[in-house]
């Protein structure tokens, strides 16, 4: 029987996984600048979460979901997205109790979807959410984290920012009215789902991916003519915010998102370098989920990074370092097994001294010729070298592998020459 990893779900190899490393050392840093503390939740929560905050009528508690029963006959479901479980998560244990939050996450989350480039069924997000302040500041200074994280990773140039907002209820529901009229009235031109959707829920059609529809959708009403005055005044205080910190956007009033529980600010980070598969970031504001799923009422505001569609596209763009390819720093060879001992003595000590510097030591038999060819073949910066002579006298040969001559030196200055090396502080 060959058994192989469940469709849609793949492996990350090593050389992958360092690049997974890379980005989110980045993004830890880069979080604790802001002040934002992590949080873990359940892969499995309970299946009423994700319809009573994504919407029983979206595509996702329709057709994506992975539900089933235990044995208890309880329906749980892997989570399709983590904002429902953080939200539960800050609910049940009081986070929310006259206090504000700023939480961030990372993990998979699952969705049956067909499989393809940058889209996969078991996917993951790094995220953020924060709860308890309701000013259009907040939405600000989240767009421009994310805005800052892909100067960090060198990316900004290749992604646009899309902005919208879907107003508040009051305005969504005087929107739904003129938009059922305008789908009603071209409804023989609509796509079969988005024909279904006329009356269930109209905004949904906004996210139809056919291309006819789209075409009838661009003589559509503008959800931002049905904004009340406090709408406008948050996304005016919004753009104006965006503007002053020097980060561009592109209005978008066909921007929905796909999840029911959004309300004014929505946005998406897209691109055009991966085809289809082209949002890289998306989140918005939903001041009304708290309240939705059983909490005090609390404003809310987040989004969600999705990392293999982020990590294909630096690699399409060819922004990574180029140490992520490297299996060490320091390779450590012998030309005689009387060697190991001081072999494996100095590299502890390079280990402990250094600690951020990958230390690989060989292992087995090989001619130092071998040795070398895989000492190189990891991309290691330096080979150390203890034979006979240098055992004897307590020294090591020092072989630079990438320019340079090679060295005798003590034990304590090849430690030290190790201690300078460029330390990998993208390692997790």
């Amino acid at each position: 029987m060959n058994i192989q990893a469940v469709r849609g779900m793949p492996d990350v190899l090593p050389a992958d996984a360092a690049r997974w490393g890379y980005v989110e050392h980045q993004v830890r840093r880069l979080f604790a600048s802001y002040g934002l503390v992590q949080i873990r939740t359940p892969i499995v929560e309970d299946t009423g979460l994700f319809a009573r905050s994504i919407g029983d009528v979206t595509d996702i508690v329709e057709k994506e979901m992975y539900s089933f029963e235990d044995r208890s006959g309880e329906s749980l479901t892997l989570r399709p997205e983590l904002t429902a479980g953080v939200v539960r998560a800050a609910i049940e244990h009081g986070l929310l109790h006259n206090q504000t939050q700023r939480l961030w996450y990372q993990g998979p989350a699952f969705r049956y979807e067909r499989p393809q480039k940058g889209r996969y069924r078991q996917f993951h997000q790094i995220g953020v959410e924060c709860f308890g302040i309701a000013d259009a500041m907040m939405d600000a200074e989240l767009i421009e984290l994310t805005d800052r994280l892909w100067r960090v990773l060198g990316i900004r140039d290749a992604v646009t920012l899309q902005l919208n907002s879907i107003g508040s209820l009051e305005a969504r529901h005087r929107y739904k009215e003129a938009l059922v009229t305008f789908l009603e009235h071209h409804r023989d031109g609509l796509d079969v789902d988005s024909q279904a959707r006329i009356q269930r829920n109209p905004m949904r059609v906004l996210d139809s991916k056919d291309p006819s529809t789209q075409q009838i959708l661009v003589d559509a009403p503008s959800i931002l003519d049905a904004l009340t005055d406090e709408d406008r005044s948050h996304f005016d205080r919004l753009c104006k915010a965006l503007n002053d910190a020097g980060v561009p956007f592109v209005i978008n009033d066909r921007l929905v998102r796909g999840l029911d529980y959004y309300g004014r600010t929505v946005f998406e980070w897209t691109t055009d370098q991966l085809g289809a598969q082209g949002t890289v970031c998306g989140g918005g504001r939903y001041d009304g989920l708290v309240a939705h799923l059983g909490g005090r009422s609390t404003p809310g505001v987040g989004f969600a990074i999705g990392v293999e569609r982020l990590v294909l596209l630096m690699e399409t763009l060819d922004v990574f370092p180029d140490e992520l390819s490297r299996d060490c720093e320091v390779y450590l060879m012998m030309q005689s097994a009387d060697a190991e001992p001081a072999l494996r003595r100095l590299a502890a000590s390079i280990r402990e001294t250094a600690p951020d510097v990958r230390v690989l030591t060989h292992i087995g038999d090989g001619s130092l010729k071998s040795q070398l060819k895989k000492a190189d073949k990891s991309g290691a910066l330096v080979g150390l070298i203890i034979g006979q002579e240098e055992l004897l006298h307590d020294q090591v040969q020092l072989k630079p592998l990438r320019g340079g001559e090679s060295q005798t030196v003590s034990h304590a200055d090849a430690i030290a020459y190790c201690q300078q090396l460029r330390k990998a502080s993208w390692i997790i």
